[in-house]
């Protein structure tokens, strides 16, 4: 879970009003380290604010790492008394679907292994040695955690740290989706950090959502995009290193390290960005970063194997010029 900011700040605005037809709100406003934007139509005025508070609310205090006294921060702890609530369940369930469906390539215990490389905001690329990998070795693999019969989380090695900053961004989105969907609101667009879920039609102008991939060429300060999309009914996440990637002095071509949480060890990989619409924005979220950390070949091959998920997968081809693999489902999706 990114930085949760202090306080949560909430714009809101009433756009439109037509009399006996749904109106035109939107809300935008920072947490979880991030912002948000909503817009929704409703006959009526929601209480959004309260709303989407208590919802970060929970969600940080079960699984905030930037949260001293979170349940995930108490875990990692040594805590072993902990029983979770339903949110940290269902993340932790998704992830070992996720876990296994991509051979242990998505693992939300790696972040030890991140922290040693000196990946972060800077790129700041170290290289541990083979000792310092074989022993941060022994905490890493997801598979060494279960959730027992009281929902407490049990760990093979006590050590073990556990981030799910790589979902629950998407998971975040799917229960502030439900919130609006409890209340009987059938056309709204949730952004949370670049990930969204799109339900019915804006109905402004009565069509599709519009979307857009972002270009992992921009420069700092820019905002420029691959492509424009239009949804309905779907979740959309997408991982990426824009402005991350470097160039290999003897080919010329683009490349990004990725941690390979089964050796423990960082590899040249050229898939710059993948996009994933799924059936809701927790698998999409979760997929995602599978996918970068699987690269280019090895994501087509999981592919075969899983149903549902659909992909825009945006690599350094020869001659650093960007090349894209779509999916046949999402390319229904792309505008023309």
């Amino acid at each position: 879970m990114k930085k949760c900011l202090p306080g949560l700040f909430v714009i809101f605005m009433f756009l439109s009003c037509s009399e006996g037809e749904a109106e035109k709100y939107t809300a935008a406003g920072d947490a979880l380290g991030t912002t948000y934007h909503i817009t929704f139509f409703a006959e009526k005025e929601l209480p959004v604010a309260e709303g989407l508070d208590s919802i970060f609310r929970v969600i940080n205090t079960s699984m905030s790492t930037y949260q001293e006294d979170s349940d995930i921060s108490r875990i990692n702890n040594g805590n072993t008394g902990i029983q979770v609530d339903s949110n940290f369940m269902e993340v932790f369930k998704y992830s070992d679907k996720i876990y296994k469906e991509s051979g242990g390539y998505f693992d939300p215990t790696v972040g030890l292994l991140v922290n040693a490389y000196g990946f972060g905001p800077e790129v700041n690329y170290e290289q541990p040695d083979a000792r310092q990998i074989d022993s941060l070795m022994t905490y890493i693999g997801f598979n060494k955690l279960s959730l027992t019969e009281d929902d407490r989380v049990e760990k093979e090695v006590p050590g073990i740290y556990l981030d799910f900053n790589a979902i629950a961004k998407g998971y975040a989105i799917d229960v502030i989706a439900r919130w609006f969907d409890n209340r009987g609101v059938d056309n709204y667009l949730i952004e949370l950090g670049g990930e969204l879920v799109a339900k019915g039609k804006n109905t402004d102008n009565d069509s599709s959502w519009k979307v857009a991939i972002d270009d992992p060429r921009q420069e700092e300060g820019e905002r420029t995009f691959q492509t424009v999309m239009s949804l309905e009914n779907s979740a959309l996440a997408t991982s990426g290193n824009y402005r991350k990637f470097r160039t290999d002095s003897l080919t010329g071509e683009a490349y990004v390290h990725t941690i390979n949480p089964l050796t423990g060890k960082a590899q040249q990989s050229n898939l710059l960005s993948a996009s994933v619409l799924a059936e809701n924005c927790t698998l999409a979220d979760g997929y995602a970063t599978a996918f970068m950390a699987l690269g280019l070949e090895k994501s087509k091959e999981m592919l075969q194997r899983i149903e549902g998920v659909e992909v825009y997968l945006i690599y350094a081809g020869g001659g650093n010029e960007l090349q894209v693999f779509t999916s046949e489902g999402f390319k229904k999706y792309l505008q023309k």
